[in-house]
């Protein structure tokens, strides 16, 4: 077992050589095939074969998860009808380590009839890939991180690497941010993670609301009903909007305990100034909010300043953004 521990060292040592590699010889190529998908009308269609056909399903679907509209198009699919999914707006990016895969050929052959723009992935410039392409992006002549030089294990890492390469710049060169990741990721722990206090927030008639000449007998009653451990101490402008005053919570409620509280006028009890946060802002943002100040709930305000909700701890933890 000693020896297979040695054996997998070797082969990530060999891969990160063969990455490093690849890192240094980025140059205008890749400027070259930046621009030319950055300015495409249409799609980034990817096309390979066999491993190189996985990697680039892999990189298709990061490149459309970061801004850049993408699809994978099986070669050999491909020259059975699918070539009709590849239109002249769209640009090709054909992945082959030879160079010589002949299922590519049909795809190339329609890329070239049709004026398609071709972004080679390949060893070899010389091959019919390489030479069939307007950018070649060619891997460094690394051998296989493979004890018997067969599997394809450091070209397929260097294909994947310059394919997140390729994504991230351009997810940089389209100002893409955390917010638009949300809109193509509202699933699962990372669709949390990206979720908007404007989709956990309460607001309308779930909202505690009461204005600063109450007695806190109502203002009791209604942080009751509604169940979200504060009220908000508002006033409605001219327009009915919200005009946030104060807030007062359990912890309020707590430091101010005496017999006549009750009677007592909600201003006499309210907290100034109370924290908020912005619609747009991130859930999480919200939560690093309320742990630092060790709070359960913010204002939510609009780009004016007016309330228009209130987000709890709870509905952040609900949805598992810790």
């Amino acid at each position: 077992m000693e020896k297979s521990l040695q054996l997998g060292k070797s082969v990530i040592a060999q891969e990160e050589k063969a990455l490093e590699r690849l890192r240094l010889s980025l140059g205008s190529d890749f400027i070259n095939a930046l621009e030319c998908i950055y300015s495409c009308k249409g799609r980034l269609v990817i096309s390979g074969m066999g491993k190189s056909g996985h990697i680039g399903k892999k990189i298709s679907a990061t490149m459309s998860s970061t801004g850049t509209p993408s699809f994978f198009l099986h070669p050999a699919e491909a020259s059975h009808g699918d070539l009709g999914a590849l239109t002249k707006n769209d640009v090709l990016l054909a992945i082959s380590n030879s160079g010589e895969s002949k299922e590519l050929f049909d795809v190339l052959e329609y890329a070239a009839r049709h004026a398609i723009k071709i972004i080679a992935v390949t060893k070899n410039k010389n091959s019919f890939l390489g030479t069939q392409a307007d950018i070649c992006l060619v891997l460094p002549n690394e051998q296989e991180a493979c004890p018997i030089g067969c599997a394809p294990t450091s070209s397929t890492t260097m294909t994947l690497a310059l394919g997140d390469a390729l994504a991230m710049a351009l997810l940089d060169l389209r100002g893409f941010s955390a917010e638009d990741f949300h809109d193509f990721h509202p699933g699962g722990k990372l669709g949390s993670q990206l979720k908007r206090v404007k989709d956990l927030m309460h607001k309308g008639d779930e909202l505690p609301l009461i204005g600063a000449n109450a007695k806190m007998k109502d203002a009791v009653v209604e942080m009751t009903k509604k169940g979200l451990g504060c009220i908000a101490v508002v006033e409605k402008d001219r327009e009915n909007h919200l005009i946030i005053r104060g807030i007062i919570a359990d912890g309020d409620l707590r430091r101010h305990m005496a017999p006549d509280l009750l009677e007592k006028r909600v201003q006499e009890v309210m907290s100034l100034s109370p924290t908020t946060i912005d619609t747009e802002a991130l859930a999480s943002k919200a939560v690093g909010i309320m742990n630092k100040k060790g709070i359960t709930s913010l204002v939510v305000v609009d780009e004016q300043s007016h309330m228009v909700g209130l987000i709890h701890m709870h509905d952040c933890l609900r949805v598992g953004i810790e």
